[in-house]
């Protein structure tokens, strides 16, 4: 595996009006992203509509972006599936499209009280993964967070080589690193906390906010000034769930494309006044 950036864009999935991947919204994304200074993506995590992808697309997505972007950039695939099995088919997919590694969803649909079943999952996905595997922990959208014991317990598998926290506690950072080692690609998916999980050590930070702001994402890790814009940004995108991002995104030049129903893009009074209170300049 090539070394990942310590910056990375949760990316956004554009749909046309028929319901299907648009691949040219989503080449459009990936350029003006990477001319922003970005040099990875998750593709296909929750803000890119993970958990909606159908067969076949999350391939599309990876196989369009490695072509758009070359071998350089590093891709991250997404994975969202309940059971090893469905896990193992999306894994095959994205490697066969050309992802780096894969960023496998805590399934917690029938094992969110059992950490001993999810910490299986997660090893069978590994044993059978031909690219490295990240574990993700996302409690917002999936109402469980990995505990530190767990994780740090995966981190001996060899294929198991980092890991994005996305519950927004800075005090996991630690006690993690300490029990993974050396090696251990730990990211932040909260937005607010990206300057204190890198101070504590954290690795880098895979975010929704770089859709819109890359470059406050990135500064933010080594400077405070940058920390609270993006901290303020970002909390008021985030107040509108992926809508939200997905009209931030649009208001920096990104095509937003459709979201899949049930999902459904802001409506313009709302757009509006996102657009004042946060979204003037957001890149600069």
């Amino acid at each position: 595996m090539m070394t990942p950036p310590r910056t990375m864009a949760a990316l956004i999935t554009p749909f046309d009006r028929a319901g299907l991947i648009d691949a040219g919204a989503h080449r459009h994304n990936l350029g003006s992203l990477t001319e922003g200074g970005l040099a990875g993506f998750l593709i296909g995590g929750s803000t890119g509509q993970g958990p909606y992808l159908e067969s076949g697309e999350r391939g599309l997505l990876t196989a369009t972006a490695r072509d758009e972007l070359g071998p350089g950039v590093f891709l991250l695939a997404g994975i969202s599936a309940q059971s090893v099995r469905q896990a193992t088919l999306q894994v095959a997919e994205a490697a066969g499209a050309g992802a780096d590694a894969v960023l496998v969803t805590t399934p917690t649909l029938l094992l969110r009280k059992d950490h001993e079943l999810v910490a299986s999952f997660f090893r069978s996905v590994a044993d059978h993964s031909p690219v490295p595997v990240f574990c993700y922990s996302v409690p917002a959208v999936m109402s469980y967070e990995l505990p530190v014991e767990t994780a740090v317990d995966l981190s001996d598998h060899p294929n198991v080589v980092g890991m994005k926290d996305s519950g927004g506690d800075p005090d996991r950072v630690a006690p993690i690193l300490d029990g993974a080692g050396d090696g251990y690609y730990l990211y932040t998916g909260a937005s607010r906390i990206v300057h204190e999980a890198v101070v504590r050590g954290a690795y880098g930070a895979i975010t929704a906010s770089a859709n819109y702001a890359s470059e406050l994402v990135d500064a933010a890790r080594t400077d405070l000034d940058a920390q609270d814009r993006l901290s303020a940004i970002s909390a008021t995108v985030e107040r509108h769930g992926l809508a939200g991002t997905y009209a931030a995104a649009e208001m920096e030049g990104l095509a937003p494309g459709t979201m899949r129903a049930p999902l459904v893009a802001l409506d313009a009074d709302t757009r509006e006044e996102m657009r004042e209170l946060c979204c003037p300049g957001v890149g600069q």
